[in-house]
């Protein structure tokens, strides 16, 4: 029997969450988040894709997503995963990047794999912190100091898409999606906004934005989903409120995504649970 953990805290000085997971084997889908994170495999190997790249990762290595990074990521080696990170929602990292360097932009981070990185130990420093829940001003400094960092070496100011631009018609279908992601979509209705056939649509959405339409849309949901359960709402109501078409779709979806349930991602905001932390652990 493997003891699976899954550890979150939101620090409400640093504005941002810190993750750890502890003895899983669960494989993500490929999906997106609407922030940044930074983490490190502290145990396991794990075959990443990111950007439509391939990565293999191992003990030591750092990953670095922007917001709207398509990745997944499995499991290669048979064992279990130990994983941390640190997430942090783009206003937030407008602040620290002005507070760094004096610009007001949101960086770009070139590599989504730092292998063997000096800053793991910076970031699993930082992460301790949190998760023991220090009030002095070190992790504060330690963060601004592995951000520095990250920004010297690591990044840009917000540069075009990607290599191979997004078309109108691409553009136009993200923006229907993320406009009407509470309703029930079809593939039909999407079609008819572009002129394009529907297997054609798929193909040209997925090579352009590295996540299939659907998989785009669901990962919308999901992001919605999460400030609403923030606030406080209940996991019924957020699935209702999202478009999923019943509590379990939502629920099953979310924990692939997210390595959380709606219920236990819930009680990280609310009072239930004193220091915003959740510790949940799973006998496997």
């Amino acid at each position: 029997m493997t003891r699976e953990v899954r550890t979150v805290v939101f620090d409400t000085g640093l504005q941002l969450e810190a993750y750890q997971f502890e003895g899983i084997m669960q494989k993500f889908p490929n999906h997106f988040h609407d922030y940044y994170v930074i983490g490190f495999i502290e145990q396991g190997k794990r075959h990443l894709v990111c950007n439509n790249e391939e990565y293999m990762l191992n003990s030591g290595d750092m990953i670095v997503f922007n917001p709207h990074d398509p990745h997944a990521c499995e499991q290669v080696d048979g064992r279990t995963l130990d994983y941390r990170c640190i997430n942090i929602q783009p206003e937030v990292m407008r602040e620290y990047a002005r507070e760094i360097t004096g610009q007001d932009y949101l960086p770009r981070f070139r590599a989504p794999v730092l292998y063997q990185n000096e800053l793991v130990s910076s970031l699993h420093e930082l992460h301790l912190m949190i998760l023991e829940e220090q009030s002095d001003f070190g992790k504060e400094e330690l963060l601004l100091l592995l951000l520095e960092q990250l920004l010297r070496d690591n990044a840009d100011a917000e540069p075009p898409l990607s290599s191979q631009d997004v078309t109108i018609e691409i553009k136009r279908l993200c923006e229907y999606i993320e406009s009407h992601y509470m309703d029930s979509i079809t593939l039909n209705e999407l079609a008819e906004l572009t002129g394009m056939s529907k297997y054609h649509l798929i193909r040209r959405f997925t090579r352009q934005k590295g996540i299939s339409p659907y998989r785009y849309l669901e990962t919308i949901r999901i992001n919605h989903a999460k400030r609403l359960l923030e606030q406080g709402q209940l996991p019924i109501e957020v699935a209702a409120q999202t478009g999923f078409s019943d509590q379990s779709h939502f629920t099953n979806f979310f924990k692939k995504l997210i390595g959380l349930t709606p219920k236990q991602y819930r009680r990280i905001f609310n009072h239930e649970v004193d220091s915003k932390r959740l510790r949940d652990s799973v006998l496997r």
